[in-house]
């Protein structure tokens, strides 16, 4: 598919979902693709709950960003905080308690908007535009996006990113498991849980049922 075609088809599956399911939200890391993804949202319900699932950890730009993104869309945004536990090791960052802290977020809600795309990894290669898991549905509009297009929307479309893309960062999380990009050759989400086991892996959201 062409860009603008990409874009269509984001837009199509955000229409249907939202006639589809009355208690939706979107969710959002405030990351590069959930800009992108919540500038398509907006532009059809201005309204939709925003939840945003977040660690004490984070880096000081990630809390800032959030806080002035947020209020200047006057958004109906809910923030999560969980404590992570940087005694565990990298491995250990962002895993368990970020996923139980989801579930509780998402509680009320019969779908959710999620900014993932394939081509981020090989733990997404396999994902599908909708997905149910224990009754619960995840749609990805933009799974087809690249990191052109995601970059490429951004500038086309004026919209504010987290400012520490510019210290090299490719995938951010907090500032425990997130390294900026080593080489060219790397994919990527290889900076996320670098030298660990779970390096360019996934915290759970995504792989798991949140039901």
């Amino acid at each position: 598919m062409t860009y603008l075609e990409k874009i269509k088809k984001a837009q199509e599956i955000i229409k249907e979902a939202l006639s589809s399911y009355k208690n939706i939200c979107l969710a959002s890391s405030f990351g590069k693709d959930s800009v992108v993804l919540m500038d398509l949202v907006l532009k059809e319900k201005k309204d939709i709950d925003i939840i945003v699932v977040i660690s004490d950890t984070e880096f000081q730009e990630t809390y800032d960003f959030i806080d002035n993104f947020s209020n200047k869309l006057n958004i109906n945004f809910k923030k999560y905080v969980f404590k992570n536990n940087p005694d565990k090791g990298v491995e250990s960052c962002c895993g368990e308690e970020k996923v139980r802290v989801f579930k509780d977020a998402l509680i009320g809600y019969d779908a959710w908007f999620s900014g993932v795309r394939s081509t981020e990894g090989i733990t997404r290669n396999n994902f599908s535009y909708i997905e149910n898991k224990g009754g619960l549905t995840k749609i990805n509009p933009i799974l087809d996006f690249t990191e052109l297009d995601i970059w490429k929307y951004i500038a086309l479309n004026n919209l504010e990113t987290n400012p520490k893309y510019r210290d090299g960062y490719r995938s951010l999380s907090c500032s425990i498991c997130s390294t900026p990009e080593l080489n060219e050759q790397e994919s990527e989400r290889s900076g996320r849980w670098r030298g660990s086991k779970k390096e360019c892996g996934e915290c759970g959201i995504h792989t798991q049922s949140l039901r």
